[in-house]
């Protein structure tokens, strides 16, 4: 880096914290960089895969965005027939599986997903849920939310969706 670009990223300015005035205590200083540096345009690359079901509406499968991919919801429709999986535990095998299906067309696997949320139309199955997921995702565990919702599409029981970092 040559030294004119040094000086500008190192340029910081002394702002006061106005917000602690305003509660009654002491303003606090700090400092942070002048300059913000230009943002670099990461383009959207669309990642499918015949593995998984097909987008059955105006979204991708996941889209990767330089080091990450965001993996769209799977609920658990057979890749070849389209159809819906019978019952529960069914469901949620075909969910991580389609998955882990988009993860592999990203260039990775599961094991670098860092979120998922996992959206269960009956908590009452959470737990297996959980269990599953211990097949699918080596510790360190991604962070994770689970939503109980009032309907899914087709009348799924259970949809996931995930972000993976990769190295």
């Amino acid at each position: 880096m040559n030294h004119a670009v040094a000086a500008l990223y190192s340029r910081t300015d002394l702002r006061t914290d106005f917000r602690t005035e305003a509660a009654g205590k002491s303003p606090c200083r700090y400092t942070f960089p002048s300059l913000l540096l230009p943002r670099l345009a990461m383009p959207k690359v669309p990642v499918s895969t015949p593995h998984a079901p097909a987008a059955i509406g105006t979204y991708s499968q996941a889209i990767r965005a330089g080091n990450t991919c965001y993996l769209s919801g799977q609920i658990g429709l057979d890749p070849v027939s389209g159809q819906l999986v019978e019952g529960i535990d069914a469901q949620i095998v075909r969910v991580f599986d389609n998955l882990a299906a988009v993860a592999e067309a990203c260039g990775s696997s599961l094991a670098a997903a860092v979120k998922v949320q996992v959206y269960l139309t009956d908590l009452a199955h959470f737990a297996k849920v959980n269990e599953a997921m211990t097949r699918y995702f080596p510790a360190p565990f991604p962070a994770r939310a689970a939503v109980g919702v009032a309907s899914l599409p087709r009348g799924a029981l259970v949809e996931a969706d995930a972000v993976l970092v990769i190295d």
